[in-house]
């Protein structure tokens, strides 16, 4: 038995690597023993002619009734426990990044789980896993995250990925109109397990990881295919499966659009209240802070928060003294690259009048005279279907959308159906109220017109 578990996860006979207590090497120890691993440590699979994996392909440690996780750091291992599991029909996925910590943003930890098993990858040491990519990119396999826009943009990011089949049970949840619908809440609800949140915002680069931040993400994906049967139960009971369907697919090709930094600064709270001139000082402070960023990999806050830039551009400090004034000015910063700000400034004071920045001008349209009566109308069509199917109105219709169909003024569901931003769903639910109402709207103007011109000949 002993054999068994150590060739499935990769554990050579003085075990993986050495360890200290805590640490994520912890695991190791449990497929230690006299006689083997104690059995309660192991789940075999079933027979293959329920899950397409023999008896004798895989054996591994579960992380369950407070067993350590089973953590993969080793390319071969990690190999092995793909290829038992390659006959899947669904996975549930969760990925670790640290955005709070480091200045790009990148995939530190992936968890998954099957129906049969539960594993934590290690993608700093394993490389890109081949083996995952191809499960979460074949049709034939249910992908199911909690909340996945982030999830799928790192994975597009770092490995270049395009996930299908998806369930997300965060926008289930929603469509089912649960208020509460973090995973945190939907899991006490369904099932009475509470979550621990306490390395919500742990730096999931650091290694060796604890054996409690491993728990923490284990945690996350090991109750998430159970989620997705109870939510796609309640989905096809209230007959909107199809409206699931239709946003899950919506989600495949998420990924980041390229943005030019050179704007980046223009798109900081509070830059538009400053003067061009301070904006020239605040573009310069923010190149010169993100590059220092990206050189320490530190996120951009931890250098210097941006209120603070604003601060500094608007007060454009000319020494070390008054720059030291300046509120929330990090002193590890002053200390030792004062010169490097003041010389942002300097820049920033030095462009010319005619080369000062300025906001791009904003695309603009035609208001219509009774656009707000439209939008009215049309959010009391949206607010009156959301009360009756008990839902969030926001998550029937959201408010830019009214808008769009305000501003396209469509005279039938047909012509509705040309506005690509509304889901087939929303039409069959709101579409014959909008055009109504729209209509109304048109009458009423017409009627307004009519009687303002009748004043008017008087």
């Amino acid at each position: 038995m002993e054999d068994a578990i150590r060739s499935a996860v990769g554990v050579n006979s003085r075990g993986v690597r050495s360890g200290t207590a805590g640490t994520a090497t912890d695991f190791t120890r449990a497929v230690r023993g006299k006689q083997g691993a104690p059995s309660g440590d192991v789940l075999h699979y079933p027979s293959r002619s329920a899950t397409g994996i023999s008896l004798r392909q895989f054996a591994i440690l579960v992380n369950r009734n407070n067993k350590p996780p089973l953590y993969l750091d080793e390319k071969d291992a990690v190999d092995r426990f793909l290829t038992g599991i390659a006959n899947t029909r669904a996975i549930a996925l969760d990925t670790e990044g640290a955005s709070f910590h480091r200045f790009i943003d990148r995939i530190y930890l992936l968890q998954l789980s099957t129906r049969e098993a539960s594993a934590i990858l290690d993608p700093l040491t394993i490389g890109v896993p081949d083996g995952l990519g191809a499960l979460l990119e074949a049709r034939k396999v249910e992908v199911v995250f909690h909340d996945a826009d982030y999830d799928l943009r790192l994975l597009h990011q770092d490995y270049g990925w395009r996930v299908t089949n998806i369930f997300d049970t965060r926008v289930a949840a929603q469509l089912l109109g649960i208020r509460a619908f973090g995973l945190a809440a939907l899991l006490e609800r369904f099932f009475g397990v509470k979550l621990d949140k306490k390395h919500q915002r742990a730096d999931w680069s650091m290694r060796p990881l604890t054996q409690g931040m491993l728990e923490y993400a284990a945690q996350d994906t090991e109750h998430l295919l159970d989620l997705r049967d109870r939510l796609g139960h309640d989905l096809e009971k209230l007959g909107r499966s199809g409206w699931a369907a239709e946003e899950f697919a919506r989600l495949e090709g998420t990924r980041w659009e390229s943005e030019d930094d050179r704007e980046a600064f223009l798109r900081l709270k509070g830059a538009r209240d400053l003067t061009r001139r301070q904006l020239a000082l605040l573009r310069e402070l923010v190149t010169w802070r993100d590059d220092l960023a990206r050189t320490l990999d530190r996120a951009t806050f931890r250098v210097v928060s941006n209120e603070t830039l604003l601060e500094i551009a608007r007060g454009a400090p000319a020494n070390r003294a008054t720059l030291g004034a300046v509120k929330g000015m990090p002193r590890g910063i002053l200390e030792s690259r004062a010169s490097e700000v003041l010389a942002a400034v300097e820049r920033g004071r030095a462009v010319p009048e005619n080369a000062l920045p300025r906001f791009p001008r904003a695309q603009r349209w035609e208001r219509d005279a009774d656009f707000d009566d439209v939008v009215a109308r049309l959010k009391s069509v949206r607010d009156e279907a959301a009360e009756r199917l008990d839902l969030d109105p926001g998550v029937l219709c959201a408010r830019e959308r009214l808008e769009l169909v305000a501003r396209r003024r469509p005279a039938s569901v047909e012509q509705l159906s040309e506005i690509r931003e509304l889901r087939t769903w929303q039409i069959e639910v709101l579409g014959q109220g909008f055009v109504r109402a729209i209509a109304k709207s048109g009458k009423a103007l017409e009627a307004e017109r009519a009687r303002h011109g009748t004043n008017g000949e008087s």
